[in-house]
């Protein structure tokens, strides 16, 4: 029997990048996956590719309607849900003085009031036993450059995760979440900088990395794997970081 066998996971912003890794890793598993995403055509193509076990759902994070709908959905569908990781997120690379307030709130409003408000409307699928997984960021606690908005919207989240491992674990609800480092995902080039910029900005961070390479979003969603699963009975309200050794080599 393989380790997930028949658990439903919901994933938002599971079609491209680390949420489909992870989505990919545990349908290998054997999980029913969810997966989340404002792009229909997107989603579409990622359920195809995905497999059987893939179920898709158009869904912005930032809109509470739109996460009613998703849970009615979920619920019709599956009744109740095992896991839920919280991944969805904009990134805009943006010096201070740059920052519109459009861009503001579009940032808060996915990355923490969205992320937020999917645990909360979730909570009722959620049985005993079940598992949160929210995806944060370095940005989160390290300073660094053009990302002030986006560090402090993943701050924000870090807080909630603790909180949220303290009020839910009378449920039998174990919350974690994980810190990527540098991953090859399409987040970087949908945050409306110049190719160049990001080019010389992926070599810089690639140097601080002591593999000296990305990591692949499997390879995330092998540790989501392993803090879903009863082997991780234990451990809830801890933050993973998975950076290639990045942060201990940030001089």
């Amino acid at each position: 029997m393989k380790k997930h066998e028949n658990k439903v996971v919901v994933i938002t912003g599971g079609n491209s990048g680390i949420g489909y890794g992870i989505a990919e890793e545990l349908i290998t598993q054997g999980a029913k996956v969810v997966i989340t995403g404002k792009n229909q055509n997107a989603l579409k193509e990622a359920e195809s590719v995905l497999g059987a076990n893939a179920t898709s759902f158009v869904a912005n994070q930032a809109n509470l309607s739109d996460l009613d709908e998703l849970v009615k959905n979920v619920k019709e569908k599956f009744v109740s849900v095992d896991t839920l990781v919280v991944n969805a997120g904009v990134f805009h690379l943006l010096p201070i003085e740059a920052v519109s307030e459009e861009k503001f709130d579009e940032t808060m409003d996915v990355n923490f009031k969205g992320a937020f408000f999917t645990l909360q409307k979730f909570l009722p699928l959620l049985k005993n036993g079940s598992s949160v997984i929210f995806i944060l960021a370095i940005s989160a606690t390290q300073g660094t450059q053009n990302r002030s908005v986006y560090s402090a919207s993943k701050a924000a989240l870090k807080s909630l995760a603790r909180v949220a491992a303290i009020e839910l674990a009378p449920k039998g609800i174990r919350v974690n979440a994980v810190t990527p480092g540098p991953f090859d995902t399409p987040i970087f080039g949908k945050s409306g900088a110049p190719q160049e910029k990001l080019d010389q900005f992926a070599e810089a961070i690639k140097q601080k990395v002591l593999t000296k390479r990305y990591g692949v979003p499997n390879e995330l969603g092998k540790l989501v794997s392993f803090l879903i699963s009863d082997d991780a009975s234990f451990i809830t309200g801890v933050d993973y970081v998975i950076d290639g050794g990045m942060s201990i080599n940030m001089m």
